[in-house]
């Protein structure tokens, strides 16, 4: 008898610095690892899953210095704080490595003597910039992009002695590398990134040999023989996926990295591992910024947003599934309380709980809660397993937000038929036509309860679970085989087990508010261990006036009112002048339905026509219809103005398909 050794699966996420708090952006890329270990656990594959903690560097022996402590009694306080949150949260981990075990300090050091006698290291005296923020040298050329960031002031000068990593002998290596693999670093727009950092235009780029020693702090690994020295930051951070792996799942399947820190892990990392003779991660995946207020989060604006408040008011799973499903992969994500709460209802509440609760209950009422035997409705059978395949492509896309439209899309083509159907109608005809059209639908919607708690168990783990146990399926759900998982699984004659309410509505506005009242007191919390001083809050402002000929904002409506308004995405493809009408211009356009539709808009003094075609605009899609100077108008088009100034239409930077609907 064959014995199949499983495929490894070998997972990291970046070691989080400890002289910060845990915000949604650790959360963001823990969460991701986390779901991507789960889902290749029921894969059938061998999951290693590594995150942990940086300990060393300049401003944690500043802080503990700051505190009268020492730096190993200020990181044994705060790195637990990291492990606690991720395994409240659910996170399944196999290991939290601290750049402080002596595991790590072992391996970092036989390294550096490595290449060192092989003269991949060398000392000599540096004299450059320096940032403070990043804790790095920086060239010339990222000195400039620092500037341009409004970071400038975090440079200084500095000159020392320091050992030094040949990085710019592997920059032809590190070229070929990008050229013959490109799967190795995705997505590719920033691949070409890098590519363009490490050699602009074909030409010699950027890379310049590397300090990794430092002799103006104590708080690191010594180098070894040469104690003055510290090996410094990313030699001693990046090899924290070798020093915590578990044998026999070397290279890394997938290593996990913000864009921010990307050229350390798609540069220095692969020329440490090269220099080293050792094999390289199979793909180093980029995820981008999570935007708060239609920005970078961070401590000098206020807008930083973090787990525990959220954990708290809406539950981990719903937090999960709203980071998995609002942010595509790759580009940055905006974040809102608002948005995370219509999530929850829209979705979890009205969707897929809403299913789940519907479908059982009617099992329950009209079948004894028993699982009628019955092949189900064939479109939707053939749906349901388009969908299957799809949902596990997508994910090996890393394409979660559309793994889970498609999943939504199916769910929606349930509901539709049970309201299609009639079971309650079907309920109370004794004819075999109509109760055999009965078991079809139930068995239909409760197959595809099944196959959506199968697929989400890795995003929503708990709920699933809840959902699974809901239909009466035996064994733990997260022993199912997502690569054999089909349509029709699901056994006739099986009782259902005990119905409970998955996702209950959240009230948005006493939400809202809580969150931000967990958020203050996690804040002062951090801040008190972390020996800071939570600020004050500011003086009232003076009373603000606004522009002139800006109107006042409308009254408040609820969110349930503003999803009544349908705005969508169009594409104008025709636009003429209304014979008599000196503000009125006719559009012909497309919303991406089976006709293209025809709207008035009174923007004629500030648009010719032939500038408009072919140009994406916003329209309210769902306003009834109107005549004006006898056309029907079937929309508005949606612009901003000053009174008295002209209109300016709605538009977007970035390229999105027409039929897109506004959130």
């Amino acid at each position: 008898m064959e014995c199949r050794v499983p495929k490894s699966f070998y997972v990291t996420t970046p070691i989080y610095y400890v002289n910060d708090r845990p915000h949604i952006g650790h959360t963001y890329t823990t969460v991701l690892a986390d779901v991507l270990a789960r889902h290749h656990r029921m894969l059938g594959e061998d999951v290693f899953f590594l995150t942990g903690t940086d300990e060393h560097g300049q401003k944690i022996e500043k802080t503990a210095a700051s505190r009268g402590i020492t730096p190993q009694q200020l990181v044994d306080e705060v790195a637990p704080n990291f492990e606690k949150l991720w395994r409240q949260m659910g996170l399944t981990m196999d290991h939290c490595v601290r750049t402080t075990h002596a595991s790590h300090k072992a391996t970092v050091q036989a390294r550096f003597t490595e290449l060192l006698g092989k003269g991949d290291i060398y000392k000599a005296t540096y004299k450059g910039l320096y940032s403070v923020s990043d804790e790095a040298y920086v060239t010339e050329v990222q000195a400039k992009e620092l500037q341009a960031q409004g970071l400038a002031h975090q440079l200084v000068e500095l000159e020392e002695e320091s050992y030094f990593f040949r990085l710019s002998a592997y920059e032809n290596w590190l070229i070929q590398l990008y050229e013959r693999y490109p799967e190795f670093l995705q997505p590719e727009f920033r691949l070409n990134e890098v590519k363009q950092f490490v050699s602009p235009k074909g030409e010699r780029g950027n890379l310049q040999d590397l300090s990794i020693s430092r002799t103006s702090i104590s708080w690191g690994i010594p180098v070894p023989g040469d104690e003055k020295h510290v090996v410094y930051v990313w030699f001693d951070a990046l090899l924290n996926y070798l020093s915590a792996c578990k044998e026999g799942h070397w290279p890394p399947t997938v290593q996990l990295v913000g864009k921010d820190i990307l050229r350390f892990h798609a540069i220095y990392w692969p020329a440490f591992l090269m220099a080293g003779g050792f094999e390289l991660p199979k793909k180093i995946m980029a995820h981008g910024w999570i935007l708060k207020d239609n920005a970078k989060m961070s401590k000098s604006r206020g807008n930083v947003v973090r787990p525990e408040p959220l954990r708290q008011v809406v539950g981990t799973d719903t937090m999960r599934y709203f980071l998995m499903r609002e942010i595509p992969f790759g580009q940055d994500g905006s974040f809102s309380y608002d948005a995370l709460v219509t999530r929850a209802n829209s979705d979890l509440a009205n969707g897929l709980g809403n299913l789940a609760s519907r479908t059982l209950t009617m099992i329950r009422q009209y079948r004894g809660g028993v699982i009628p035997a019955s092949q189900g409705i064939t479109e939707i059978a053939a749906e349901a397993r388009e969908t299957v395949t799809g949902y596990r492509e997508n994910f090996e896309k890393f394409q979660f937000h559309r793994a889970l439209e498609q999943l939504w899309s199916l769910i929606g083509t349930v509901d539709r038929a049970i309201v299609q159907y009639q079971p309650w109608v079907l309920a109370k005809k004794k004819d075999g036509e109509s109760q055999a059209r009965l078991d079809d639908i139930l068995y239909t919607a409760a197959e595809v309860v099944r196959l959506a708690a199968a697929l989400l168990a890795p995003v929503m783990p708990d709920s699933s679970a809840k959902i699974w146990r809901m239909l009466g399926m035996a064994g733990e759900l997260s022993a199912v085989r997502l690569d054999t998982l089909d349509y029709g699984q699901l056994a006739g004659g099986q009782s259902i087990g005990e119905i409970e309410a998955v996702f209950p509505r959240i009230d948005a506005a006493k939400a809202v508010e809580r969150m931000h009242e967990l958020d203050e007191q996690e804040v002062a919390r951090l801040d008190a261990l972390m020996g800071r001083t939570t600020p004050p809050a500011e003086a009232p402002a003076a009373e603000w006036k606004a522009p002139e000929g800006v109107q006042p904002l409308a009254p408040t409506i609820t969110i349930d009112d503003f999803v009544k308004i349908d705005l969508r995405v169009a594409r104008v493809l025709a636009a003429e002048r209304v014979e008599g009408a000196d503000k009125l211009l006719k559009l012909t356009i497309d919303v991406a339905e089976k006709e293209p539709r025809t709207l008035v808009a009174g923007i004629a003094k500030f648009y010719e026509p032939e500038s408009l075609v072919g140009r994406k605009v916003v329209i309210v899609a769902n306003l009834q219809p109107r005549k004006l100077r006898g056309i029907e108008s079937n929309g508005m088009i949606v612009a901003a103005s000053i009174e008295g100034g002209p209109a300016v239409l709605a538009g977007f930077h970035e390229d999105i398909p027409v039929g897109a609907r506004l959130k």
